[in-house]
């Protein structure tokens, strides 16, 4: 392209149609909200497998609005000549590749999990150390709100170095454990059938789901994990609380005896 054509890389003022761009900027804009607010309110009427069908694809629609509107607005400013998309698209891949290069890792991974479904609103996800309930899913990142009401925004490109760990994965229920640490001089099999019990009599039990009582004997006493579904996952902790109150009570009522100070060994420590 020599310096006279370069010149001729943008359009006069004159030929160029304001009207028309904010038309379409606007149009586009109107149509993405439509899509952010609209879908989500429409799929709460639907059964979940659409539930969880349509809402990943929000990301995508609204990617594809933006790119549709790109498209149209740019001629409208340029003269739209091989030599001149070249130009706009090299310079446009410089700085993508070297300014939003996490940017774009995140852009791929979100389009990623679209279709992995790693991740899905309603999904309760370990990420980065931290644990909480997918409320979005948008192109860039997610968004997540903790136990304690904080709200969490993770990048997709997590999803690359460090693992996802989802409790749900689209369910309405998950498994929530509950931990006891006892001494060893107690009637094991009374406390197990117990603790079952306990977990049956909880208003916040899943009866269609197995309730199950592992023991573990330790060097510092006997592990007990009470592993049982609650109906619903958003009451997991209130479940939890239940079944910790309750246990408690009935294990002392069978005459046991809780650890005072429980070493941090192996696995099961965690929620």
């Amino acid at each position: 392209m020599d310096p006279n054509e370069s010149v001729q890389l943008f359009r006069d003022l004159a030929e160029i149609n304001f009207v028309k761009a904010l038309f379409i900027v606007g149009f586009a804009y109107l149509l993405t909200l439509l899509i952010e607010k609209g879908l989500p309110f429409v799929t709460r009427y639907l059964p979940a497998k659409m539930r969880f069908a349509i809402l990943p694809s929000i990301p995508v629609l609204r990617l594809a609005v933006q790119v549709v509107a790109v498209v149209w607005v740019v001629p409208l400013f340029i003269h739209p000549t091989f030599e001149s998309l070249l130009a706009i698209l090299g310079a446009v891949g410089l700085a993508i590749g070297f300014a939003f290069k996490d940017y774009v890792s995140s852009l791929v991974a979100g389009v990623v999990s679209v279709y992995e479904h790693p991740y899905r609103p309603g999904d309760w996800v370990e990420m980065n150390g931290v644990y909480g309930e997918v409320l979005s899913v948008g192109l860039r990142s997610l968004k997540l709100v903790t136990p304690n009401d904080t709200v969490v925004m993770i990048p997709h490109q997590t999803i690359w170095t460090d693992s996802v760990h989802n409790a749900n994965s689209g369910a309405r229920e998950l498994m929530v454990v509950t931990h006891f640490y006892l001494r060893p001089q107690h009637d094991a099999t009374r406390i197990l059938q117990k603790l079952k019990d306990v977990a049956l009599t909880s208003p916040f039990t899943q009866l269609l789901k197995p309730v199950i009582v592992e023991v573990q004997q330790e060097p510092w006493g006997t592990h007990y994990q009470l592993k049982a579904y609650p109906i619903d996952s958003r009451d997991q902790f209130s479940f939890r609380s239940d079944l910790t109150v309750r246990g408690k009570e009935a294990i002392r009522a069978l005459g046991g005896e809780e650890v005072e100070v429980v070493p941090m060994v192996g696995e099961g420590f965690g929620r």
